[in-house]
């Protein structure tokens, strides 16, 4: 008599419940890191989607480390509530071959990879497979102040020649990087050792390598860490403390990405006009260095259930009136070529507005260098146990100033052998 009581009930529920999803339409839940204006692009695609889906962003934690281990640990249960997944550029080849991603195919393929730089595109591809659209890419330059600096360094040499000059005057030395036992340090590493002509591992990604370029590398950064002409805070500092020990006028010299014009001209305005750019110095003399590439790409889960409206909606986050508008707002350089030679503002309805409607060239006056530096860059080693190499290296060159080029090469030989066939580590 119950049962029977309850069924009019349970109709009803399920009507309301079918008529609700009918009116809102499917749920694409997007994972990826914290960026300011991201839902201002979420909330567009979701309005462009005419009710069909409607993407919730969720912000995963700030740092890259945490970030992945959220997304490993929940794809690796089969969670099939993550749709769109904001992965960093050295994570494709471990989500690919884990089999928690799909590939990119056929029309969709075609739309993910049109104008794309091809270094950032390089960096989506695993085994000959696109697993990923690039959202943004990122690549890092030198920058220095001309009233302390007329001109840039052309190489490390130079420039920590110039660093010790400035310290015996009394003047802005510091030379600052990311020195803080994190990616950061790698991603540093990484310049020099590709700078130097070196590898890490092999170009299959299967064994060790470390070759001369890389000793090379390892004592050039003893050399700099331990030539008093660095920041005392060095091993503590990542991208933000390496940007605001340069704002307040302490370095003489910053490599570091893009993001530091966007920060300068928040916090000190009125200087601006003085911050200036370069190309990364190089580490052989007449070679120009190779830097080491940023970003982030969206990728589809392969546990989600809604795979066809996830990839129309990554298209959609990662198109070219999206990638402007989020290099405008967020300082995120775009991996789409054309991006960077639009010349409309912000606003195309409004006349440019240095202050509040800025246009590609007001933002990214720099954007000709970020592209040179594009064409050649550095890509991090590609292999599924990334993290484990990460891991080994970071921990291995902390503290920088402690290296001994031919003892710390020896090591990281013998602990990236082991992080390889993940023996050792946690990643």
């Amino acid at each position: 008599m119950k049962t029977r009581s309850l069924l009019p009930a349970l109709v009803l529920a399920a009507a309301a419940l079918t008529g609700c999803s009918a009116q809102q339409g499917t749920t694409i839940n997007l994972y990826i890191s914290p960026e300011d204006h991201l839902q201002t692009v979420v909330d567009r695609c979701t309005e462009q989607a005419h009710g069909r889906y409607r993407i919730v962003y969720h912000k995963l934690p700030r740092g890259a480390d945490g970030q992945r281990e959220q997304m490993a640990r929940r794809l690796a249960a089969g969670d099939g509530a993550m749709d769109v997944l904001g992965l960093d550029v050295t994570w494709v080849p471990e989500f690919a071959e884990a089999g928690w991603i799909e590939p990119w195919t056929g029309a969709d393929e075609a739309a993910a990879t049109r104008d794309v730089l091809p270094a950032p595109l390089a960096t989506a591809r695993w085994q000959g497979k696109l697993y990923g659209a690039t959202k943004n890419t990122n690549v890092q330059l030198l920058w220095y102040d001309d009233r302390v600096t007329p001109r840039p360094p052309r190489s490390f040499d130079e420039m920590m020649d110039r660093a010790r000059q400035l310290k015996a005057g009394g003047e802005p030395y510091e030379i600052v990087f990311t020195g803080a036992q994190y990616e950061g340090l790698v991603v540093f590493y990484n310049t020099l050792v590709a700078s130097a002509g070196g590898h890490i591992l092999s170009d299959d990604g299967k064994s060790v390598v470390l070759d001369d370029g890389a000793v090379r590398a390892l004592a050039l950064l003893k050399t700099l860490t331990s030539s008093g002409i660095t920041d005392p805070s060095l091993t503590n500092q990542k991208e933000d403390e390496v940007s605001r020990a340069f704002q307040r006028g302490q370095a003489a010299f910053e490599l570091n990405w893009p993001f530091v014009y966007a920060a300068y001209a928040q916090e000190r305005p009125r200087d601006l006009a003085h911050l200036r750019w370069a190309p990364y110095p190089s580490v052989v003399p007449g070679r120009p260095s190779r830097v080491t590439i940023g970003g982030y790409h969206l990728a589809v889960s392969s546990y989600s259930p809604h795979r066809r409206e996830a990839f129309e909606a990554a298209l959609c986050l990662r198109s070219p009136a999206s990638q402007k508008y989020q290099a405008l707002v967020d300082g995120l350089p775009p991996s789409l070529a054309p991006v960077y030679r639009d010349p409309a503002p912000l606003d195309p309805a409004r006349p440019a507005d240095p202050a509040g409607n800025p246009t590609m060239a007001q933002r990214y006056p720099m954007r000709d260098d970020i592209l040179a530096a594009l064409r050649d860059a550095a890509v991090r080693p590609l292999t599924p146990a990334y993290q484990n190499l990460s891991t080994v290296v970071s921990k291995v060159l902390s503290p920088p100033d402690g290296i001994d080029p031919a003892a710390t090469a020896a090591e990281l030989r013998e602990r990236l052998t082991d992080a390889l066939n993940s023996r050792g580590v946690i990643p």
